[in-house]
């Protein structure tokens, strides 16, 4: 018995059968869409979530990351450049060889460095250098040359540099340095300008503490001046004297020429107390220069670098009408030298 009468009409009793089964399928249908439309939107919901929280870890890490890169553009690490790897630029690059870097004669100063650029060469490299110095980088040089190098910063518009006046010897490459650490001077002779008024000179006194080397730092301009002109003293006096009186040595010079070679630093104080009113000279010049000679007695005489050292002295004139040889001592023993053919330069 399904329900179904054999003429084909519906019985009372099957019409009440299909009605509730009618009701049950469409309750389980409604049951179904209403499942499906409520597992939608939660996964709607969950995917919208996910998504933003995606999005706020994106934004997060953009952000990090921009703030790194701002953070790693304005904090760029100093890097030492050394032009000469030499006796100095050598011993200079030892004091943190991981921030330094030598350069040789074909290499490049790098443009985009941060950093000063100590130039350890002889005095007639130092055109070169300049001419192939980056425009902007130029205020990094520093100059630590023997001699009288006020005309050539001038002409390269860089007398704001830094400087420094080097009293101490490395005898060989990888040698030890000598200290220029006297009886008169224990705090030492090496000296940078003042680091008010120059960009690097505190870090280059940095790097010579650190070595172990004495270094005093200039008051001012005219401080160091002073002292600029007392090396140029002794490096004019003493190669000159050993030279035109035969001596192997500074030490033989001072100890052989005592008289003539404190004639010869007085004249070139006094005329530098002429023409540059502007400095002045602590009491006891002749001194210090005397016992700076005895921890450096072994270095060889020999006039060099003439246009660098000397030359200053002897094309100093009286600015009267006359015109008279502001230096007549230290002239007549240059001419003497040539005469001699003792110079490698002839005299103008």
């Amino acid at each position: 018995d399904h329900g179904v009468d054999p003429s084909g009409e519906k019985s009372p009793q099957s019409t009440s059968h299909s009605t509730v089964t009618n009701m049950i399928m469409l309750s389980w249908r409604l049951f179904l869409v209403l499942s499906l439309l409520s597992s939608r939107t939660c996964f709607s919901l969950l995917s919208s979530s996910s998504l933003e929280r995606t999005r706020n870890r994106s934004t997060t890490s953009s952000t990090a990351c921009s703030m790194s890169s701002s953070s790693s553009s304005s904090s760029s690490t100093v890097t030492t450049e050394i032009i000469g790897g030499g006796r100095i630029g050598s011993l200079l690059a030892q004091s943190d060889p991981s921030t330094c870097r030598i350069l040789g004669r074909n290499d490049s100063i790098d443009p985009n460095s941060v950093g000063p650029i100590i130039v350890a060469t002889r005095n007639d490299a130092l055109e070169g250098i300049v001419q192939a110095c980056p425009p902007h980088r130029r205020q990094d040089l520093v100059f630590l040359q023997n001699g009288y190098l006020e005309n050539f910063l001038e002409k390269h518009q860089l007398q704001g540099n830094t400087q420094a006046l080097l009293y101490f010897a490395v005898t060989k490459l990888g040698a030890p340095p000598i200290d220029g650490i006297t009886t008169v001077n224990p705090e030492g002779l090496t000296t940078v300008t003042d680091p008010q008024t120059t960009k690097w000179s505190q870090a280059v006194a940095d790097r010579l503490h650190s070595l172990g080397l004495k270094c005093v730092i200039a008051k001012d301009k005219a401080d160091y001046d002073a002292r600029m002109y007392e090396k140029l003293f002794w490096i004019s006096t003493m190669m000159l004297v050993g030279t035109a009186r035969d001596c192997a040595t500074v030490g033989e010079a001072d100890e052989q020429q005592t008289a003539l070679v404190q004639q010869v630093v007085q004249e070139l104080q006094a005329a530098v107390e002429q023409t540059d009113p502007n400095v002045q000279f602590a009491p006891g010049t002749l001194e210090r220069l005397r016992a700076y000679t005895t921890v450096v007695a072994d270095f060889p005489c020999g006039v060099k670098e003439f246009e660098w050292r000397n030359q200053f002295f002897y094309q100093l004139q009286d600015d009267d009408s006359t015109g008279a040889e502001l230096c007549p001592l230290h002239n007549r023993l240059l001419r003497e030298c040539q005469a001699a053919g003792k110079l490698g330069f002839e005299l103008e």
